[in-house]
């Protein structure tokens, strides 16, 4: 019948791994593995420790955990009892069975790390004495890492970066196609505070709806008061278009402004507001 040892290297050695490689992976000592090859299972470590090591190197080889430990009991049972007789007193712990994560830690071959709180109902603490605890954290030669930016601020910053990108996009659109500007050779003459089309003497123009809004135009007085009516507070739903001819400067009223657009020249152009308001057409 194979040993505990025999069964652990010839688990390794099928599976092509190194000595190196499964330190690296089970984040325990490569001194450790090859002593429990060599079914040498003294580490100077506790009980707890040398449980949680050798059940999480049978689990990382795919060898019955459970059945790993009940050898390794009885084998030490009896090592205990030979002890006994030749040395005295000597107790071994009571058996622990205990977690180990196998992807938690930093890696390095010569990495040791204290198993987990153990399982619900194994009736084992983990509580070990101050300097097996100090022992166990040692971390190598492993260099202390930078903390990690979180995703979540990176993809947040992205979205904040690109909505203001887009508003000055659209502040330089409305800036040139209903600025104060005299964009088309003509002096806009507009009162404050409502936005402005480029003037011309006469303006044909098309309204687009991007979603459902109402809208409403008329002619614009000298004194720049609202005059006669050329379309009734009709309702455009997403894709209508009313194109409308007009001999001076108008109003355009939209119930949301970023659902409207407006075609001029053969150029769209988007509202220069949000919400309830009305532009200028001169």
């Amino acid at each position: 019948m194979q040993t505990i040892g025999e069964r652990l290297e010839e688990a390794r050695k099928n599976k092509g791994i190194s000595i190196r490689d499964a330190a690296e992976a089970t984040k325990i000592r490569s001194d450790y593995l090859h002593k429990f090859e060599s079914n040498q299972f003294d580490i100077g470590l506790a009980e707890i420790y040398r449980r949680g090591f050798l059940r999480t190197y049978a689990l990382y080889l795919q060898l019955p955990a459970e059945k790993i430990l009940s050898d390794y009991t009885a084998l030490a049972r009896t090592q205990g009892t030979s002890n006994n007789n030749g040395r005295g007193n000597r107790s071994l712990s009571r058996e622990v069975f205990v977690r180990m994560d196998l992807s938690s830690s930093t890696t390095g071959e010569d990495a040791t790390t204290a198993p987990p709180h153990p399982a619900a109902g194994d009736g084992a603490s983990t509580n070990a004495p101050p300097s097996k605890r100090a022992e166990a954290s040692r971390s190598g030669t492993n260099l202390p890492k930078l903390p990690a930016i979180p995703p979540q601020w990176i993809f947040r910053g992205g979205i904040a970066l690109g909505s203001l990108v887009a508003l000055l996009l659209l502040y330089w659109v409305g800036s040139a196609l209903f600025g104060s500007g005299k964009s088309e050779g003509q002096s806009t003459g507009t009162g404050a505070g409502t936005p402005t089309l480029g003037a011309v003497a006469d303006t044909t123009f098309s309204l687009i709806a991007t979603n459902t809004v109402r809208v409403k135009v008329t002619r614009r007085n000298a004194d720049d008061s609202a005059g006669e009516v050329l379309l009734d507070d009709i309702t455009l739903n997403r894709g209508d278009r009313r194109t409308l001819s007009a001999p001076g400067p108008v109003y355009i009223w939209a119930s949301e402004g970023g659902n409207l657009k407006i075609e001029k020249a053969g150029r769209e152009y988007p509202m220069p507001f949000s919400g309830y308001n009305r532009a200028k057409l001169n």
